[in-house]
């Protein structure tokens, strides 16, 4: 970089002392370059180079990269040269037109004001000049790379469409070369930017991107709500080419990143997220000491992101699995620096002395309390697993934040707890019992209800992906089966902002939205992979696994629930059971993990959970649920 300013500056140099050679010896008259002296010409060209060094110094004229020079960069040089020629005529007039400097010489030897004002111009101008055809030509040498890119329409023209088409052009490595703008804007049509012309978004844009040499299409409107995203991502999908979006990130505090990417199944949910950064929630969590188990997992990891955010007094990620916590660290650290004091503890919620450690160390504020197994079929196999780490690690921690007084206590439940079919589910629903039974607790516990998460670590949609990636088949449990997602930052938020409004021993209950049947993700997942289903990629049906039945609860029942002032969260009313009630039902518990028989633990969760039923016995009435019967409608 040093060696190509020091050229340019001999360059420029160089052009100067042409112009001035032209201008004094040829240009100013008989008069002027007889009568002056060589030395005397020579000391108005060291003086004019002076002020012009030193403006364009000062204005960092030289510190450009002309090859992507835009308006402002032209400009910079032109102001700077503008100065030292008022900054010279200044001299000029001051000092050769001084009487002593008169007397001293003899003769008159300044320049006129308009003589100094050709000089100046036309270096200016033949400088001007140069680097135009200095970053002309090099665009031109990128044409025998164009011809290798993919030409793209970017939909919308407004300052992201742009500002991604104006990185694309000066990359010369990037694979994409803008050649449309679609805008629905009227008033952009017919004319172009930035070179590229604009194109209107109307009945027949589709027909008319086929006839145009466009391979791929580019959404840049981030501020579209999801519902208006999936339709226009299905939209441009009917000219059959690929659609990709452009995020923008709207905060720059977020840490996040402007990509260019293919379209997930997340980008299409018909939903838009809540925007906690902005809500009263973030002042309940700021300047507090905030826990979060399960910290390194899926939604415990953006529950850190998102208190990362709102400036806590400290955070203090706990989890089993050191490689998440190092991930979660690193993630963190990047994005926030010193500015998050961030604690690191690797421990189990199952160790109840280390848990009793942690609490007195760091006296928490705020637990969240993310941690859980919550694998159905792997915890139908592993039932005493999911009693230890599910009922008994919950009890653990909820016992320490009593002990060492947390103020509030947020657990993450699911709606498999809602009439359980399976051990998991059971297992979470002893959880919220424990949550109830602290109702004259000086902590504030509180539990929030909500169902899966799109994309979260052993979910459907990685599943689906890896098996789209290796070629098919995608398989399926049941033709029939729904469930009911949200984004993993939405659930994120929503739990946050339930859990700075709730009060105590109650169960917050968050809107899931509409039910997606299974079918339809996976045949929506291999489209949007660029196949056709059934034809390039299969759809196996392999049957429902032990414990899991075709539908979840609908969550959302308003005649069962009651409001809260955010239209997305609910309160389950349900009856709290006693601390005398809950002991009891630990103390049948532990009986059965000691016996080490998993028909004698799947038996007494039933006991202790009255609303634990038989996944056959529910899925043979499946289709007349009112879930089913909404799947169908929609």
């Amino acid at each position: 970089m040093k060696k190509r300013r020091l050229l340019l500056f001999c360059i420029d140099t160089a052009f100067y002392l042409a112009i001035c050679f032209v201008m004094m010896f040829i240009l100013f008259g008989s008069n002027y370059s007889n009568e002056t002296k060589l030395w005397e010409k020579f000391l108005h060209i060291a003086l004019g180079f002076t002020c012009l060094l030193i403006s364009r110094l000062s204005f960092a004229a030289y510190n450009r990269v002309w090859r992507f020079a835009g308006y402002n960069d032209y400009f910079r040089l032109l102001f700077s040269d503008a100065v030292a020629g008022v900054a010279y005529a200044f001299i000029n007039r001051v000092v050769f037109l001084n009487p002593y400097f008169i007397e001293l010489l003899g003769r008159n030897v300044a320049l006129t004001f308009l003589q100094v004002l050709s000089i100046f111009a036309c270096n200016c101008v033949v400088c001007l000049a140069a680097r135009f055809l200095y970053q002309h030509y090099r665009n031109k040498t990128k044409e025998n790379i164009i011809a290798s890119k993919i030409n793209i329409a970017i939909v919308g023209a407004g300052s992201v469409g742009v500002s991604l088409a104006k990185d694309l052009k000066a990359n010369r490595y990037s694979k994409y070369n803008p050649i449309y703008f679609i805008d629905k804007d009227k008033d952009k049509s017919g004319n172009a930017i930035l070179e590229i012309p604009v194109i209107r978004e109307d009945n027949s844009i589709i027909e008319r991107i086929k006839e145009l040499p466009i391979q791929e299409i580019v959404i840049a409107l981030p501020r579209l709500s999801p519902e208006e995203k999936a339709q226009k991502y299905a939209l441009y999908q009917e000219t059959g080419l690929t659609v990709k979006l452009y995020d923008y990130p709207l905060d720059y505090t977020s840490g996040d990143k402007r990509t260019l990417r293919e379209v997930k199944i997340e980008d299409l949910l018909f939903r838009s997220s809540v925007e906690f950064e902005s809500s009263k929630a973030k002042f309940f969590y700021a300047g507090k000491t905030v826990m979060i188990t399960g910290g390194g997992g899926s939604i415990g990891s953006e529950l850190c992101r998102q208190i990362a955010r709102v400036s806590p007094k400290k955070l203090i990620v706990l989890d089993i699995y050191e490689n998440n916590a190092y991930d979660i660290q690193q993630t963190l650290k990047r994005n926030f620096g010193d500015t998050l004091d961030l604690v690191i503890e690797i421990a189990s919620i199952r160790d109840a002395e280390k848990i009793d450690e942690l609490f007195a160390k760091h006296r928490p504020d705020i637990v969240l309390h993310a941690a859980a197994h919550k694998h159905v079929p792997l915890m139908e196999d592993c039932p005493s697993e999911a009693v230890k780490n599910n009922v008994f690690g919950t009890y653990n921690l909820v016992e320490a934040a009593e002990k060492y007084g947390v103020k509030k206590f947020i657990m993450i439940s699911t709606d498999k707890a809602v009439n359980p079919t399976n051990v998991m589910g059971a297992t979470k629903r002893m959880c919220e019992m424990i949550i109830q039974s602290k109702k004259n607790s000086t902590t504030d516990f509180v539990a929030v209800r909500f169902g899966n998460v799109l994309g979260s670590n052993g979910s459907v949609i990685p599943l689906f992906r890896k098996q789209i990636e290796s070629g098919g088949p995608v398989t399926i449990t049941d033709k029939r089966i729904i469930r009911y997602f949200m984004t993993i930052p939405e659930a994120a938020q929503l739990v946050l902002e339930a859990g700075a409004m709730a009060a105590k021993a109650e169960i917050y209950v968050l809107d899931m939205g509409k039910p997606v049947k299974i079918i339809d993700l996976a045949e929506n997942m291999i489209r949007l992979s660029g196949f056709t289903p059934y034809v390039d990629i299969d759809i196996h049906v392999i049957g429902l696994r032990p414990g899991e039945k075709l539908y979840e609860e609908l969550l959302i029942k308003t005649e069962e629930l009651d409001k809260t002032e955010n239209s997305l969260i609910f309160i389950e009313r349900d009856k709290n059971i006693t601390a005398e009630e809950l002991q009891d039902k630990l103390d049948m518990l532990c009986d059965a993990l000691e016996t080490t028989d998993n028909a004698v633990i799947k038996n007494t969760l039933k006991k202790v959970v009255p609303t634990y039923l038989n996944a056959d016995e529910v899925n043979k009435v499946a289709d007349i649920s009112q879930e089913m019967m909404i799947a169908e409608k929609n």
